[in-house]
């Protein structure tokens, strides 16, 4: 057996410390060739080393540029958070026609990481086709068909997975959120099979979401609130949430931005205006708004970019592992603006789309980072979405966001929903006194109900001239990545409005917070 059959077969069995031996061997008896430096880079790779990893693979590529480096390349920068990079190495990777499934599946999953689902189509297709018993790359080309607005093809892929693999949660729940089910044509009864035969918690949770969801479509909203009580109830025991730590993060934002933005490190912050930032609470129509400004012929979607908490973090240097705590903050305000807003314009160039002079950044937690916008990018225009406090709190609560993800913590629990909104309020009102009218406060029911107004106002105060196709949002065929895939690509329509009054009784404690606060709920 050669050393490098040696090397790869040592990791396929999970033997780390024989794989690095036989690829180290490989290395020095072949320094010339590359397969000896690949292997070391994936054995440390799979060990956790991924700076150690990059320039190992790096070492290969530069001895033979194949497509299986290339992208296992790209699949590290991006846990690295270099974009940019990873972009490149995943285009080259492609360009090199793979021919193995493996290469294929980790080239769309880099593409998907940098929002271009449409790109990443392709190898996602190819992958199935050398592999179609992989139900892990039909699962990637199926989540990619509903991005891309595939919805049968999407739903075709589901159902071959779950043919072959009848609990499989991600499925179920991907096929329940995929459209809107009804009486005549759901999978209640499946799901509760599915459900009974549950082994593992994280499986339960998503086929619970999945049931409430079609529960709630088809009117059975007791039973929808049992399984989302109970779901949401495990979940947050099982990730340890203490609504303390969000509420340290909202009084370090107000301690640093409470006196005045002018009190802040000096500097003229970074010219350009390209961006749009769409922020507020998720599920209270942000997506919608993104569909509604990229319909626009000056404007395109660049999803939701992280380009903003990572600039901060970076220039604030901070040495802890998470990307935004009081700490980082804290450091952030003596951070010249001008670094911040170079550093988020040279991230977001890497995944906003091109041929367009204006793009839509629509990660909602930034809202926590306005004041760090205002600042840094002195010409970008803001827009917050606002909605029934009821409502947002509900859709939070009714909605699985990314389960391990810091950002939605909150939302396994009614009353820290309500208490986040809480505190997103007294955020977004001390924003408006520091820098009255830099902010966009978009109520979502006015939207609804005279489209034409609100979409006039919302243009002018991007700085955009009219243009009717805004209108027409639900005609655009880019992809979508949220949640509200299937709402956005429909007419706007009032049904998300009032939504929380099915669950009354279960929303009462809600209800006396907010009043209790002096914040309207009807």
């Amino acid at each position: 057996m050669t050393l490098e059959a040696q090397a790869r077969g040592a990791l396929k069995r999970g033997d780390l410390p024989a794989a690095a031996a036989a690829a180290k061997a490989l290395a020095e008896s072949c320094p010339d060739q590359p397969a000896g430096y690949f292997l070391l880079g994936m054995a440390a790779a799979e060990a956790g080393q991924i700076a150690k990893a990059v320039p190992l693979i790096r070492a290969a590529v530069e001895r033979g540029p194949q497509a299986e480096y290339l992208a296992q390349l790209a699949k590290l920068l991006i846990l690295l958070r270099r974009e940019g990079e990873a972009a490149d190495a995943a285009h080259r990777a492609m360009a090199l026609q793979p021919g193995d499934a493996l290469t294929l599946d980790t080239i769309g999953c880099v593409l998907t990481r940098l929002g271009d689902h449409v790109a990443s189509l392709a190898p996602f297709e190819a992958a199935v086709a050398l592999e179609p018993d992989n139900l892990e790359y039909r699962y990637n080309l199926a989540a990619a068909s509903g991005f891309t607005a595939k919805v049968d093809e999407a739903r075709a892929h589901y159902e071959a997975i779950l043919a072959a693999d009848t609990g499989n949660a991600r499925a179920h729940y991907a096929l329940a959120i995929l459209a809107r089910q009804t009486m005549q044509a759901n999978h209640v009864s499946r799901l509760q099979t599915a459900l009974a035969a549950a082994e593992r918690p994280e499986d339960a949770l998503r086929i619970r979401y999945a049931l409430a969801k079609e529960l709630e479509d088809i009117g059975e909203a007791d039973d929808a609130f049992h399984h989302l009580s109970t779901a949401n109830a495990a979940h947050k025991r099982a990730i340890r949430y203490d609504f303390r730590h969000d509420a340290a993060i909202f009084d370090a934002i107000e301690a640093l931005y409470g006196k005045r933005l002018e009190t802040l490190a000096s500097g003229t912050g970074n010219p350009d205006a390209a961006p749009i930032f769409v922020v507020g609470m998720p599920r209270t129509g942000t997506t919608l708004v993104d569909r509604i400004l990229s319909s626009h012929p000056e404007v395109a979607s660049a999803g939701e970019l992280q380009a903003m908490p990572l600039a901060v973090k970076q220039m604030a240097g901070t040495a802890s592992r998470v990307v935004i705590d009081p700490e980082t903050i804290a450091a952030s305000g003596g951070v010249d603006p001008t670094a911040i807003g170079d550093a988020y314009m040279a991230r977001a160039d890497h995944q906003r789309p091109k041929g367009t002079p204006r793009f839509v950044d629509k990660l909602p937690a930034n809202f926590l980072y306005i004041g760090h916008i205002v600042r840094s990018l002195p010409h970008a225009r803001i827009v917050c979405l606002r909605r029934n406090p009821m409502d947002t709190v509900w859709s939070n609560y009714k909605n699985l966001f990314a389960s391990q993800s810091a950002y939605y913590a909150y939302s396994y629990d009614l009353m820290d929903t309500a208490r986040y909104y809480q505190r997103f309020d007294g955020l977004m009102a001390l924003w408006e006194r520091l820098c009255p009218g830099r902010v966009l406060q978009l109520g979502y029911e006015a939207l609804v109900h005279d489209q034409e107004t609100e979409t006039r106002r919302l243009l002018d105060h991007c700085g955009l001239f009219w243009d009717p196709a805004c209108l027409a949002f639900h005609e655009n065929r880019a992809a979508v990545a949220t949640p509200s895939a299937a709402q956005v690509r429909r007419k706007l329509n009032s049904e998300g409005i009032g939504r929380w009054k099915t669950h009354e009784d279960g929303m009462a404690g809600v209800r006396a917070f907010f009043e209790a606060e002096g914040i309207p709920v009807d």
